[in-house]
């Protein structure tokens, strides 16, 4: 491909462009009247059986012009595109939108407003994937429900509370749960879950001699408790503007793919796979129709940009999903921008 000549490249170029405007096939005459350079409609087609032997274009009907394949999308996407940038207003917009929300309201009324507000700006579907969030721990605290049960209350440093049922040995005194309360507030305050775990452990002789053998072993059945409700849950997908996706709709075939989408976008595998796409690598990633699994039926294509906590740990991902002429030059900054934004006001 790196061979190809300039007539090659310029003809290239514009049946793609053509196509991510408009989404139709790019004819030899039409084609003719483009080029800056003067060519025959015959020369044209020559270069485009070229460019179709090398998987780059196709002809969707006989006789009909030439589109891009998803191999010759990549190849533009990597070799052609000019990224744009966003104006000063634009970024003022977008940090205005998402810090409102953030401010008035929570973080997940945040996210809801960066999904919502990408889907309006790249007319497709704005997607956010709420990861597994370790927040730091304020505090915790035993509360006795019943004689063999009691409830693990957890606080975090930004305000969340979370509750576990947990299983209590018969005749423990509320003495007991006080005292494994107060040991576990004195040493994980203001760590995450796996480093408290990890200092209780690294403390592990101490432990023995400051706490009895009932209250330490509450203390570690509360931080595995709390060990496995976190490592089963699943990242929370946010999705706005999915009737952008069903306009230009027009053969039941897309709609069947769209439906497949739709699908595939609700499934546990399919949550999972949307965060693993954020997290290889630095940056805005572009997934082009069958280059990942999740979207390898629907036809579509996704721009993803991971967004991180105050520890710089990639804990979710902001993004755009649409069809595969998507208009990557705008989307592409509006997403990497959207990413810094929602990692700078959750840290």
């Amino acid at each position: 491909m790196d061979a190809l000549d300039d007539r090659s490249r310029a003809i290239f170029k514009h049946i793609v462009e053509t196509y991510l405007e408009t989404g139709d096939p790019l004819g030899s005459r039409s084609l003719a009247r483009q080029l800056a350079v003067s060519l025959s409609p015959a020369s044209i087609r020559n270069v485009m059986s070229d460019l179709e032997h090398l998987g780059l274009i196709y002809a969707p009907h006989v006789s009909a012009g030439r589109l891009p394949t998803e191999i010759g999308l990549r190849y533009f996407v990597d070799g052609f595109l000019e990224i744009g940038d966003l104006t000063s207003a634009e970024r003022s917009s977008i940090e205005a939108q998402v810090k409102t929300a953030g401010n008035n309201k929570t973080i997940d009324a945040m996210l809801t407003e960066a999904s919502q507000m990408l889907s309006g700006l790249a007319h497709g579907a704005g997607l956010v994937i709420a990861g597994k969030t370790d927040v730091r721990l304020k505090h915790i605290e035993f509360v006795r429900l019943e004689a063999t049960k009691a409830l693990v209350v957890m606080v975090g440093e930004n305000g969340s509370v979370e509750n576990r049922i947990l299983e209590l040995p018969p005749g423990l005194s509320a003495s007991t749960l006080v005292e494994a309360s107060n040991y576990l507030n004195a040493h994980v305050s203001g760590r995450t879950l796996g480093e408290a775990r990890r200092s209780v452990s690294a403390r592990r002789q101490s432990t023995q001699n400051e706490l009895d053998a009932i209250a330490k072993s509450l203390v570690d059945q509360g931080l595995a408790t709390w060990a496995g409700a976190a490592s089963n849950q699943m990242p929370q997908l946010i999705v706005r503007g999915r009737g952008n996706l069903l306009e230009n709709i027009d053969a039941q075939e897309d709609l069947a793919r769209l439906r497949h989408l739709f699908d595939e976008l609700e499934t546990k595998d399919g949550l999972m796979q949307l965060l693993d796409l954020a997290e290889q690598g630095e940056g805005v990633k572009i997934f082009i129709g069958s280059e990942n699994q999740l979207f390898s039926l629907s036809g579509s294509s996704v721009v993803v940009a991971p967004y991180r906590d105050s520890d710089q740990r990639i804990i979710g991902a902001v993004g755009v999903i649409g069809p595969t002429r998507l208009n990557y030059a705008r989307i592409v900054p509006m997403v990497d921008y959207t990413a810094q934004v929602v990692s700078r006001l959750i840290s």
